[in-house]
Order: structure tokens, then sequence, then C-alpha cells
């Protein structure tokens, strides 16, 4: 089968295709033939190098964690239910057209939602979905969403507009600002200006009682001093190449919460209930993925150089199925 590895740490030509054999699946486990597979940023900076004291990679290996396609085999003891059925999951490698996963962790694609859009949601869907339940994210709240027009700021986007929260959105550019203006967002500030932190206070009203920090780095310190005394700062992107580095005495003393990466992991069940969750409203037409490129499997180099190129709106997908 075709895959796409790092042979070695650098720029997006280290992703080349490399053909191996077929996985089997284990007790316990399936074969996926996959559809389209996930693609986020942090894949692309693993694949430079970045973030060893968070993440163990080496090369070569294959990126990616998630995955939408077809059950074809089962391992023993896996029952025979999945066979043929069309499911998302993580797994380890997912640039791949063949991946193995957990029989326990497989998610049921349902009809009415196709396999790129479930890729699309594989991931962000989760981490979306589960942001706005743990910071508790109610009609009324202010909300600021950096990174607004990527695949997850897309999805919290309309979240946060269905929860009946007023939604300011922070995004680079006319394009990606009338694209969010679309999807729900009442107010857009463009990060592109020096003044955006002014703009981003006016358009809330004067504060944040909720901050969603997907871009880390100076935007998102700059965002702290705009979360409301008692209000709640999600710093959990580092696209800019770092967490943001927030100033946790004026939290402290304003009594702003602030939540980072780790209260965004979820266990195995939770996995399984938030990405039901996405995958539904994606069906019934209340949440809509937003998909900027698909790009074929065997060039997953241009995939990642679509995506540090920063002018794809929301999601890349590999397409794995030829």
């Amino acid at each position: 089968m075709l895959t796409a590895q790092v042979k070695e740490f650098g720029g997006p030509e280290v992703l080349v295709p490399v053909t191996v054999p077929d996985p089997e699946p284990g007790p316990g486990e399936v074969l996926i033939e996959v559809s389209h597979a996930d693609t986020i940023f942090l894949e692309t900076q693993l694949r430079a190098g970045w973030g060893g004291e968070y993440f163990t990679v080496t090369p070569p290996y294959v990126p990616g964690g998630g995955v939408a396609g077809t059950v074809r085999a089962i391992g023993a003891g896996t029952g025979a239910r999945w066979l043929g059925r069309r499911v998302a999951a993580f797994v380890d490698g997912s640039y791949a057209e063949r991946a193995l996963a957990p029989a326990d962790a497989l998610t049921p694609v349902p009809e009415g939602l196709d396999l790129p859009a479930a890729a699309a949601l594989v991931h962000d869907g989760v981490t979306a979905m589960g942001l706005l339940e743990r910071i508790a994210l109610t009609a009324g709240d202010r909300v600021l969403i950096l990174g607004a027009s990527g695949g997850m700021g897309t999805l919290l986007v309309q979240l946060a507009h269905a929860r009946g929260a007023r939604v300011v959105a922070a995004a680079r550019g006319d394009r990606k600002r009338a694209l969010v203006r679309r999807l729900g967002a009442d107010e857009t500030v463009d990060v592109t200006t020096a003044d955006w932190p002014e703009q981003a206070r006016a358009a809330l009203g004067g504060a944040a009682d909720v901050v969603l920090d997907g871009v880390g780095g100076p935007l998102g310190a700059a965002a702290l001093p705009l979360t409301a005394p008692g209000g709640r700062f999600s710093a959990h992107g580092a696209p800019t190449g770092a967490f943001a580095d927030l100033d946790r005495a004026d939290a402290t003393r304003r009594g702003v919460t602030l939540y980072g990466i780790a209260d965004a992991q979820y266990t195995a069940d939770e996995v399984v209930r938030l990405r039901t969750a996405a995958f539904a409203a994606a069906a019934a037409g209340r949440l809509t993925p937003v998909i900027g490129q698909r790009v074929p499997l065997a060039e997953a180099a241009r995939a990642h150089r679509l995506i540090e190129g920063r002018e794809v709106v929301g999601k890349v997908v590999l397409e794995a199925a030829r």
C-alpha cells in the first residue's frame, strides 16, 4: 500500500511516497481502507523537528492521526458487524491507503455525511465540541476566536453562534473574514492590522467572556488583556511556533481561568461521544466542515506546503482512495 513518510526532519520535501506491505488487524482491531485522511498544522511542525519536548517522533515515520474510510477486515474477537461499515477513527499514521484501529475506538459515519467531511471532523470536531463543553460556553457569552478561518476555527465559529454567543472572529485578510461572517460571526477583525486588539475590544463591547486561542505566540498573548474579569481563556493552539506566553499573575488577579492543551485531551470514550455529536450535527446540516483543498496522498508534501502557506481556508484533507 502507498504511504507518505517523513524520511528526516525538514521542509515539506522530506515527506515522500513510500510503498509498504498492508497491515494485518490483530485481536480487537479492524483494517480501514482509507478514503480521506485528516491533516492538522501540528503535523507540519513535527515534520520540521519542532515539539520534541511534547511529542516523541523519530524519522522515518508516517504522519497523521485521523482517517475516514471503510472497514475491510477484522481481527480475532472483533464483531463482524463492523465489516463494510463507513467509520472514522484516530490511528497511528493516517497518511496511508490502509490503517489499523481498535474496534472500540471507531465512530460510525452516519448517512448524510460524506467521508471527506468525516475526515475533516475526525480530529477538529472532537476538539471543538470538547472545548466548548469544557469551557462551558453559554448563550450571551462574548467570545473572541483567534484563528477563526482554520479547520477548527470555522467549527468553533459555527458552534459558538449556535449556542447563542456573540462571536468576534479574528482572521487574516478580507477573504477569510468574509468566510467567518458567512459561518455566523457577528463581527470580524483583521489580525494583520496593528490595532486589532482595540478593534476586537470595541467589537466585543468592552471585553470577552471567553477567548479561544487557536494561534498562540504574540497574538494569543495580546488577547489575554481582552478577557473580562472572571472570564475563561483557552490557549490550545500553537501554529505560530509556540503556545501563547500568558501573564498568569495578571490572569490570577482578574480571576481569569486559563485552559491549555492538556485540557483539550479526552478519554477514548469521550472522543467517540464528541465525534458522534459532531457527525450528527454535520449530517443534520447544523455544522459544516470547511474543506479548502483535497490533495492526493502521493502529493502529501504539497498538502504541507499549502498548510504552511496559510492561504487555504478551512481544512486540507488527503485523498487516499484511488
